[in-house]
């Protein structure tokens, strides 16, 4: 039985394992297992309900997909969506100094954080059944601990990103131990180290594949390792600014990387679009991936709803909502120069429009029409008339402008596509890491090593994919909408010097994850979210309006408070990140 296709009797079973008391971090999930009596069989249903818990998703309390938190937040995108008083707490992330810890459920990041520690409590259930198993009981009771260890490091990581200081659980701590659990109980560097551990477990555990598509592998576990180790590699200090690159971090992330490279499991998939776009799911660039089903046995199948809000509003074969819509700024920084590079000082200075993306306008990198919605190109590889983007499919253009996302989007007439009331859901996964993300995280720690000659190669490997997708963003009859223009680095068109190289690296993230919501951990990661973030806004000020009161404070917004609502629970126990 495939992960990706996971039957009517598992749904059933995971449904028995949900947390429905107030106090998750401390409830176990029920079902048929009973006290005294773990059995192989029960093991293998707690594990994949464990799976289950990183998707257990929703548009209120994102966990699969972070484009409220990592994309908003970014100069990569708007919140959208009918004005800012639409989910209006999006519009405090985005607006940065309106994020208060009080903010309630219906805010999104109170519910992230109890969806992450129900997560946390399925892979803890199933450890504590597996570790009262012996390996005579159940032959696959190794592998199943490692993947349960994996799981719960990536709950764990993803709480970090958000909010820094989080509570470390385990499968060891007692009721009364977890009320107890500060999130102070380690330093920065002691929380990055626990969370570490598990995902060596189960590098060190796992085997190199897996017979059943979606379990997390040996190299899985290596790449988010690896990962981790780059973002601890940036000490931050207790005002969240980064004081030192570590480089024996560094160095393992190579190593890491090395490994997952090496290993001759994962390439770049041919076009870049084939990672967006149902059917390919699980191809060679997947490292990890959430995963998600339809048409399974059940009603509505396991559908993905989290970026159901974010289809254009004004398309009859959608209709709703029109949120995450693209920067100004991100769509300039896809103009390329003369010579197919970035326009690294100068892409901000020219605001593009529709009549300047054209096949005789300005160069620009193909990957701008996989990843926004252009008046006038097909939309989602579809050059059909009634897939040709129009600026009438914008909800709020008044407002946000007339870009809209696509990457995360799907055809209404993909088999992976369900329309549920006025909400989309899609059985399409999200990628955690791909292989283009391994690729450039070694490049990035080998810039940062000094070694950048050797980052270039790896860098050029992504650029060189993007210029060769240009098949599928084509009209009907093979024009394409725009004038592509992108070149490799080959050292005379920008000498590739530490900080050119850095620049680049830099620039290939953003363009490469565009509205996959790794830009803010970026940021933040490299020590540059105030003056980026800043500067942006300064700029955009003057073309919309409703950024006005915008500022971020370094010292503060690199990350959320922690939800007022856990600090109440544990009767002050959790202490307040800086600033709030």
């Amino acid at each position: 039985m495939k992960l990706k296709n996971i039957k009517t009797y598992i749904i059933a079973l995971i449904t028995l394992f949900a947390v429905s008391c107030d106090n998750y971090l401390e409830t176990e999930p029920q079902g048929f297992i009973s006290a005294g009596s773990p059995t192989a069989e029960g093991a293998e249903g707690l594990v994949t309900a464990a799976y289950a818990g990183i998707g257990n998703n929703d548009m209120i309390g994102p966990i699969a997909s972070m484009w409220v938190y990592g994309s908003v937040r970014s100069d990569d995108a708007y919140k959208g969506g009918g004005g800012v008083s639409d989910v209006e707490p999006y519009n405090f992330y985005e607006q940065y100094n309106l994020t208060q810890p009080f903010q309630s459920w219906l805010a999104g990041l109170p519910y992230t954080w109890e969806n992450y520690y129900r997560a946390i409590s399925r892979a803890n259930s199933a450890l504590r059944t597996l570790n009262e198993l012996t390996d005579e009981d159940f032959d696959l009771r190794q592998t199943r601990i490692a993947e349960a260890r994996f799981l719960r490091g990536h709950s764990h990581f993803m709480l970090k990103v958000l909010f820094k200081y989080v509570p470390y659980i385990d499968e060891n701590l007692s009721n009364e131990e977890i009320l107890q659990t500060s999130n102070r109980e380690y330093s920065n560097d002691e929380l990055w180290n626990k969370i570490a551990e598990d995902f060596e477990f189960a590098m060190n555990n796992l085997p190199e594949s897996q017979s059943q598509v979606g379990r997390a592998n040996k190299y899985a576990a290596a790449a988010y390792l690896a990962k981790l180790r780059l973002y601890q590699a940036y000490e931050q200090d207790e005002n969240n600014q980064v004081v030192n690159i570590n480089q024996s971090r560094l160095q393992e992330v190579v190593d890491l990387c090395e490994m997952v490279i090496s290993s001759g499991q994962y390439s770049l998939q041919a076009d870049f679009g084939e990672n967006f776009t149902g059917g390919y799911d699980n191809g060679p660039e997947s490292v990890f991936a959430i995963q998600f089903s339809i048409s399974d046995g059940t009603t509505a199948g396991r559908l993905n709803f989290e970026t159901g809000l974010n289809y254009p509003h004004g398309a009859p074969q959608y209709g709703c909502c029109g949120f995450h819509q693209p920067s100004q700024n991100m769509v300039n920084a896809f103009a390329t120069d003369a010579n197919g590079l970035p326009k690294f000082d100068t892409f901000n200075d020219v605001e593009l429009s529709a009549a300047d993306i054209t096949p005789d306008g300005v160069p620009v990198d193909p990957r701008i029409d996989h990843t926004v919605g252009i008046d006038g190109h097909p939309y989602k590889y579809r050059n059909e008339d009634a897939y040709i983007f129009s600026n009438s499919w914008v909800r709020d253009p008044g407002v946000y402008g007339y870009f809209q996302s696509m990457k995360e989007q799907q055809a209404a007439d993909c088999s992976c596509y369900k329309k549920q009331g006025p909400f989309m859901g899609v059985s399409k996964n999200i990628d955690i890491i791909r292989y283009a993300d391994v690729l450039l995280m070694q490049a990035e720690a080998y810039i940062e090593l000094g070694q950048q000659d050797m980052a270039r190669p790896l860098i050029n490997e992504v650029r060189k994919r993007a210029s060769e997708s240009t098949d599928k963003t084509r009209f009907a009859d093979g024009t394409a909408p725009s004038n592509y223009m992108i070149s490799e680095y080959d050292g005379s068109n920008l000498a590739w010097t530490q900080d050119n190289a850095r620049k680049a690296l830099q620039w290939e993230r953003r363009l490469e994850f565009a509205l996959e919501s790794p830009r803010f951990f970026d940021l933040v990661r490299w020590g540059i979210a105030e003056p980026v973030l800043n500067a942006y806004l300064e700029k955009e000020k003057t073309r919309k309006d409703f950024l006005n009161e915008a500022h971020f404070t370094a010292g503060r917004d690199e990350y959320f408070p922690i939800p007022q609502r856990e600090i109440d629970f544990t009767k002050g126990l959790y202490e307040q990140n800086v600033g709030y």
